[in-house]
């Protein structure tokens, strides 16, 4: 399944390392560069706005 994410604060975050974690494919997107460095870690795609992740 591929899932697009946006926001990746408190919950997202959380939420987004959970759904790569089980095998979905996922991009994300984030005003924090740091929280998308870290899904990007956790093996998610990052995408440059909001229209380019859905």
């Amino acid at each position: 399944m591929e899932i697009a994410f946006i926001g990746l604060g408190n919950m997202g975050g959380p939420m987004a390392a959970n759904l790569v974690k089980a095998g979905h494919a996922l991009t994300v997107f984030d005003l924090d560069a740091h929280a998308v460095d870290a899904a990007v870690r956790a093996g998610a795609v990052a995408a440059g706005s909001p229209r380019d992740a859905a």
